[in-house]
């Protein structure tokens, strides 16, 4: 057999004596059809990104029309109509007044410059020492290294790099009124040298799929205007309807100084994000100043042949039911999940939106992971936890099939 990993490294994998992965030749839908001629119904859409399925004609489309007039431009001096048309209609989806748009390459780098305007924020109105972040424990906001040091140093996989990182500040949910009291107390302690409180909003996704309630993120959102520390909302896993609206902060109310959003803004077609800010975060970088303006630009931001992927998928989610999908999902995955609760070791089965997850007392998440495709099923456990996040447009006996697989291979182990 053909060695795979001759020449490739692979992520969030020990390559000695790894298996050989499996070779995707296609993608249709829910499906991806593999070169040796088997096809796997995907669980959990390539990372949480394609919310529309593979290969929807609209974005497909969308794209090679772009592909033949102009797929890059640089976006130093120049602007072009998908990007300006995208970031108006992202202005009107975010939440409140959620209104300037910074394009960017990936999620981690949305989150790094999120942390970066809030920084700077308070450089610019003249408050030094405001440079401090905190997040939360199960945390997760990315793998570059300003990322790495707002996750969990502890629970998360970048734990290793515990002594090399920044230090940030660690706190516990404020889930009931012990921990808020905790919580407010930390930032009256902190205000002066914090800039900005991070929070997933409802759902903690690769730090464990942790779910926490409406009326937390809210407290959350009041203790940061309490003390005055900018709230930054990562929407990157939980935004564009995975949890049952289209941005998870509606469900709480909440308007964040700051939002980062990727993965599922092209539909899982390729890669763009993007940080949102508000009126009075924008209107701290505007000076005569050269030295107050945002010095970021990454050479691939606003990159059209993805802003047109981003302009189909919001076509898709104005044009087609998807919030009436991922209710659906919801429905049937605490339905089809709910077996699992009484398997020996089974901790905890969550469920919020297009989300599932069964958590164990502990799992051999390789063995699970090569059983569940052997069984014609993408399906990818970490950490404590199998998890599905399909595409909301997934087939009802397909994603029967998904949870079915999930209580069958438990009830073995």
């Amino acid at each position: 057999m053909e060695n795979l990993l001759e020449h490739i490294w692979l992520p969030y994998t020990q390559m000695l004596n790894c298996r050989q992965p499996l070779q995707a030749a296609s993608t249709s839908g829910s499906v991806i059809a593999l070169a040796d001629g088997r096809e796997l119904i995907d669980g959990i859409a390539s990372w949480w990104t394609a919310c529309h399925g593979y290969n929807h004609p609209h974005i497909i489309a969308s794209m090679r029309a772009q592909l033949e007039t102009m797929p890059h431009v640089m976006f130093g001096g120049l602007v072009h109509e998908p990007a300006l048309r995208l970031a108006a209609r992202l202005a009107d989806k975010a939440p409140g007044d959620l209104s300037k748009v910074f394009f960017v390459d990936s999620g981690s780098v949305a989150v790094e410059v999120a942390m970066k305007m809030a920084v700077q924020y308070w450089l610019n109105r003249g408050f030094a020492g405001r440079s401090r972040m905190v997040s939360f424990r199960y945390g997760y906001h990315g793998d570059t290294m300003a990322c790495m040091a707002v996750c969990d140093p502890d629970e998360s996989m970048h734990a290793l790099f515990k002594d090399y990182l920044p230090k940030q500040i660690l706190a516990e949910m404020p889930v009931d009124d012990a921990s808020a009291q905790q919580f407010d107390a930390l930032l009256a302690r902190e205000k002066d040298h914090v800039a900005a409180v991070l929070i997933e909003p409802l759902v903690q996704g690769a730090g464990g799929m942790k779910m926490h309630d409406a009326a937390t993120l809210r407290r959350v959102a009041e203790l940061c205007a309490k003390h005055e520390v900018l709230l930054i909302a990562d929407e990157i896993f939980v935004g564009f309807g995975r949890t049952g609206t289209f941005f998870a902060c509606e469900q709480a109310g909440v308007v964040p100084d700051i939002l980062c959003v990727g993965k599922g803004l092209t539909g899982g077609a390729v890669t763009l994000a993007a940080t949102l800010a508000r009126p009075h975060v924008y209107k701290a970088f505007l000076s005569d100043d050269p030295a107050k303006a945002l010095m970021h630009g990454p050479t691939y931001m606003a990159n059209p042949l993805a802003c047109a992927a981003a302009n189909a998928s919001l076509d898709l989610f104005e044009t087609e039911p998807r919030l009436e999908q991922v209710a659906a999902i919801e429905a049937q995955l605490r339905e089809g999940l709910e077996p699992c609760r009484g398997l020996p070791g089974v901790v905890d089965v969550r469920v919020k939106g297009a989300i599932g997850a069964v958590q164990l007392a502990s799992l051999d998440a390789p063995r699970l992971r090569h059983e569940f495709a052997e069984r014609g099923f993408w399906i990818r456990p970490f950490g404590d936890i199998v998890y599905l996040t399909p595409a909301f447009t997934i087939e009802r006996d397909q994603l029967a099939a998904l949870t079915s697989a999930i209580c069958s291979l438990l009830s073995r182990s």
